[in-house]
């Protein structure tokens, strides 16, 4: 926001569910509200749905809470459920404009919910360091409570849920795919942390103690061992449901080797994994071409996993 010159003129910018992004102005004096922009869509907006807030309690009475996209109405019966995590974890995921996601509600009938797990900013201080070091776990938690919480809804179906996320998010992606791989159908690891202790000694330098304050200074003996002993790739024999693992070969942030470790262990033990690596991508897929073909892939992946 941006207060104009004239001291009573307030420049804004708003997104939601339904709009990208378009500038406004509002004039504190009259009440006027004027818009400035028209983003351009493609597709008629008017009918994605909006964000319900919804709120659940954890494994040891904490208040979680996230957003719930629910399919339209032609798409009867108990919805399967995809859960895309944020990363960070210092985020916090808000009401927005899906853009391709509205796919997965539109044509395929899924749910969307994006959870606010412990460690996620916009709570308070306290909140965001309940997931530090040792407690890492209790975040895990967190996503077992959700799926408590879809098998309390009428219109959800616990027994079709995938999980999905990008770098943090990855990791607890990969995380509830190996501690609770009995409560899903399916995941998708987009460019995850398979073991914090290998991530931490091969991500670039500069980020490396910033990320210790977070996950734990591995060159200590006891937080070597807790992480260790938590890491999806040391608890490989766990995962048994089919996971889609995404990476960029160039990404300083979290090492291609994070990715390929556990696409490896998956094939080797038989657990059905998809694995693509895009040679000219990063933290993230930033090209078009191929941020469609991962987006293509993974409406196929979730029509072969979840929806069957």
């Amino acid at each position: 926001m941006r207060w104009h010159r004239n001291g009573h003129e307030l420049g804004f910018s708003l997104t939601n569910a339904r709009g990208p992004g378009d500038c406004y102005s509002y004039d504190v004096t009259t009440g006027k509200l004027e818009r400035w922009t028209a983003s351009e869509t493609a597709v008629k907006t008017d009918a994605f749905p909006q964000a319900e807030l919804v709120r659940w309690k954890s494994f040891d009475g904490a208040e979680i809470s996230g957003f719930l996209y629910k399919p339209p109405a032609k798409f009867t019966g108990k919805r399967p459920v995809l859960v895309v995590i944020h990363g960070g974890p210092e985020g916090q995921t808000q009401p927005t404009f899906l853009g391709r996601s509205n796919y997965y509600l539109k044509e395929l009938g899924i749910a969307l919910i994006y959870p606010n797990v412990r460690g996620s900013t916009g709570y308070g201080k306290t909140f965001s360091r309940l997931d530090n070091g040792f407690k890492r776990e209790d975040t895990y938690k967190d996503i077992d409570a959700l799926f408590d919480w879809i098998g309390t809804r009428p219109d959800l179906d616990a027994e079709r849920i995938a999980v999905t996320g990008g770098s943090y998010g990855g990791h607890m992606t990969l995380a509830v795919s190996t501690f609770y791989s009995d409560r899903i159908r399916c995941s998708v690891d987009i460019v995850g942390m398979s073991n914090l202790v290998t991530f931490l000694e091969h991500t670039e330098a500069y980020r490396r103690d910033l990320r210790r304050v977070e996950y734990g200074d591995e060159r200590d003996p006891k937080m070597r061992q807790f992480l260790e002993k938590i890491a999806p790739m040391n608890n490989i024999e766990k995962i048994k449901k089919p996971m889609f693992v995404i990476a960029g070969k160039n990404d300083p942030r979290v090492p291609v080797s994070e990715s390929q470790q556990i696409a490896d262990a998956l094939k080797r033990q038989g657990t059905p994994v998809w694995l693509l690596i895009a040679k000219d991508e990063g933290h993230g897929y930033r090209k078009k071409a191929n941020q469609d073909f991962q987006f293509y892939a993974t409406v196929e992946f979730l029509r072969e996993y979840l929806l069957k």
